[in-house]
């Protein structure tokens, strides 16, 4: 059972009203305030709540709490707080943190719209995709993630992670593969576990591992977590960063589910990374590209055992679409030769989309 907050979203209003006027975004005269409305905002993974403040309808900032003070709700807070003041002094594309309340966890940042990466990919009003748009937008990002990845990673202390500062064998494990495992494999298709997949799951991590991990990783860079403000990406949501591999993030952003990439452009935009971090570090092009394979697979890992969770035990309806293409991509990747050692893997996967298909037409 979660314990709520006994910051009640009155009080949390009322605190950020506080911390908004010792900065001068609101007045204390108040004239101003008689034209401040405030609008509550939805999330989507996440139990926070958020909310924008306006002001004669201009946005002001979005407001973000805890949805309980919990330790781990309080150390995530803490963790968006400095991760967040240190990559905006980095220069990495990121909201300005205009405030924290550490008591009550709440969180007061730049306000960078509602346009996201994923409204690029997939236009909300229904029109074709712009292909060049993509190119050009995506473009962008990877640009400027890395920027954060290489950049990001000088002087940042692991000690303001709230999970974990590394990327590592025991996260795969814990947070990717066994989360597939319990979450949609036991939890969601009521399987039963098979004899040996714990043993392709500790290879696979083990290979992730020798992946050099001492960059800034975001660990869910995906298209919605990627705001689009007067043209630029900016990032969010980069409370769980920490150190940990290169490819990772590159391939939270190219097998989105989200956004379901053409494989050529997944391909195209894997090219544009190696270009653009080979003009921070000398990489072995080949030797990152078998990476990015692994950590790609584990990320899809990951993908499918959330929004398994999501929909199932958070209720939340929206991440079950997601599913089916998480799958798809898992399978095309198993079937590529640097992964003929796994077929229990492979297995699951095939029958995991046969029998997701028969379980959302009951």
């Amino acid at each position: 059972m979660h314990v709520m907050s006994a910051y009640n979203d009155n009080k949390i209003i009322t605190l950020a009203t506080e911390l908004l006027l010792k900065k001068g975004l609101l007045s204390a005269r108040g004239a101003e305030n008689r034209n401040l409305s405030i609008e509550t905002r939805a999330s989507d993974g996440s139990t926070r709540r958020f909310w924008r403040f306006v002001v004669n309808d201009k946005p002001v900032c979005i407001v973000a709490a805890p949805l309980a003070t919990t330790e781990a709700e309080i150390k995530e807070s803490r963790a968006a707080y400095y991760i967040g003041n240190h990559l905006f002094n980095k220069g990495c594309s990121v909201p300005e943190v205009l405030g924290w309340h550490e008591k009550s966890g709440l969180l007061v940042f730049e306000d960078l719209g509602n346009k996201r990466l994923h409204d690029v990919v997939v236009p909300r009003n229904g029109t074709v995709t712009d292909v060049s748009l993509v190119r050009e937008y995506y473009s962008k990002v990877i640009g400027k993630l890395v920027h954060m990845q290489v950049e990001g990673a000088i002087a940042f202390d692991s000690d303001w992670c709230w999970d974990g500062g590394h990327y590592n064998k025991e996260l795969m494990l814990e947070r990717e593969s066994r989360y597939f495992l319990k979450a949609f494999w036991l939890g969601l298709l009521e399987q039963k576990t098979p004899e040996g997949i714990l043993t392709e799951f500790d290879s696979l991590a083990e290979r992730g591992a020798e992946a050099a991990s001492d960059y800034f990783l975001h660990r869910d860079f995906q298209s919605r977590n990627i705001m689009v403000a007067e043209g630029e990406p900016r990032f969010i949501d980069f409370q769980g960063g920490r150190f940990g591999p290169l490819g990772y993030d590159l391939a939270s952003l190219l097998i989105d589910p989200y956004s379901s990439l053409d494989y050529s452009l997944q391909e195209e935009f894997e090219d544009i990374y190696i270009n653009e971090i080979s003009k921070y570090i000398e990489l072995d092009s080949t030797l990152f590209r078998k990476e990015y394979q692994i950590l790609a697979l584990q990320r899809n890992l990951q993908i499918i055992g959330a929004f398994s969770f999501l929909s199932q035990v958070r209720g939340k309806s929206f991440f079950a679409g997601f599913l089916k293409p998480a799958l798809q991509l898992a399978q095309q990747r198993l079937a590529q030769q640097l992964f003929t050692d796994m077929p229990l893997m492979k297995k699951m996967i095939d029958q995991g989309v046969t029998l997701l298909s028969d379980k959302l037409l009951v």
